[in-house]
């Protein structure tokens, strides 16, 4: 087991507690470590937790200053930092061997290639193109004409849908769907006749998209999700959207389709975006926003509709106050003979 001094050099940290030559063995939150365990502390909203820790070390921020019983370990950022120690100390899943599971089917036609993984009872079609070292868990699907890159990752009951795209290092977690129909129809004599979604959906480079994520197939031209881009569960993005580079979408948002993401753009959780609309560079959407304008670049919004954060939190305050201020009013009316 690595020493509390191993670790902090590791992640280039600083520590001079007489404790450094502790082993440690495992990682937990504040609360919940145990001796043996490392932590982190980088909000303060924790700092009754780090002064009762048991854990034998946490990693502070160089500036800290409080008081805990941990060995500290001084790095720039804690979290990044944690992150580091994690991929060191915890064994990563054993990588399938290169080939084909004898359940799988590869039809006619599709590239694996050789030192590629494809699981049991997973389906490559026609055309399709599985690049190096990419693993396709099992009971994944990829359709006739799909692309994949160089180690890409599709855990088990993923599906890439004909011709899409996925560049290199791309995760797709379970139940993710890449390429399904967009939402449209036509209404007519009563009833609502489908449109043909021709389209595709190109997802670039280092890109991640969390468990029972779906994303639309454009109806002419192409979906687009950009390079670092990292979408968490159950999102939806529709037919059309382009989403840029290095992007954070949370857990349940919606993005209607044509919409135009920016680069480093941040939805939380729950945000739901109008189509046809463009969020700027740098932008960021709080939880639960519904968005029916375009937001300019670096803005910080919330609500719905959304508003400059500042000026929302003014607003509810305000709406907190209605109730003081409407028997005030009744009070008055009553004194004045009015109302």
């Amino acid at each position: 087991m690595p020493t509390v001094a191993e670790l902090a050099a590791l992640v280039g940290g600083d520590c001079s507690s007489d404790a450094a030559s502790v082993e440690i063995h495992g990682l937990a939150a504040l609360d919940a470590a145990a001796a043996g365990e490392i932590s982190f502390f980088s909000n303060p909203r924790y700092a009754a937790d780090l002064r009762t820790t048991a854990a034998s070390a946490v990693l502070v921020p160089h500036d800290f200053v409080g008081e805990t019983p941990a060995a500290c370990i001084r790095v720039d950022n804690p979290s990044s930092a944690f992150a580091a120690i994690t991929a060191a100390l915890l064994n990563s899943p054993q990588a399938p061997p290169p080939g084909i599971h004898p359940s799988a089917v590869v039809y006619q036609g599709a590239e694996v290639a050789p030192d590629a993984s494809v699981g049991a009872s997973a389906v490559i079609m026609p055309g399709a193109k599985v690049g190096a070292r990419t693993v396709v868990m099992a009971g994944s699907y990829v359709g006739a004409d799909a692309r994949l890159g160089a180690d890409c990752l599709l855990h088990p009951h993923a599906v890439l849908r004909e011709q899409c795209l996925l560049g290199d290092r791309v995760i797709l977690h379970p139940g993710v769907v890449v390429g399904s129909d967009g939402f449209g129809y036509d209404t007519r004599d009563g009833r609502h006749h489908k449109i043909a979604q021709s389209g595709i959906v190109v997802v670039g480079n280092d890109v991640e998209i969390g468990a029972n994520t779906t994303i639309d197939r454009a109806r002419f031209g192409r979906t687009v999700i950009g390079e670092g881009t990292k979408i968490d569960n159950l999102v939806m993005i529709a037919h059309n959207v382009v989403i840029g580079k290095h992007c954070i979408i949370c857990a349940q948002v919606g993005i209607a389709g044509s919409a135009q993401i920016g680069n480093y753009v941040v939805l939380a959780g729950q945000a739901g975006i109008v189509g046809h609309i463009k969020i700027g560079d740098g932008a960021i959407v709080g939880a639960q926003s519904g968005v029916s304008n375009d937001i300019e670049p670096k803005s910080l919004v919330v609500g719905s509709p959304p508003r400059p954060a500042g000026q929302w939190k003014r607003s509810i305050v305000r709406i907190d106050r209605l109730g003081e201020l409407y028997d005030r009013v009744k009070k008055l009316e009553k004194k004045l003979g009015v109302g």
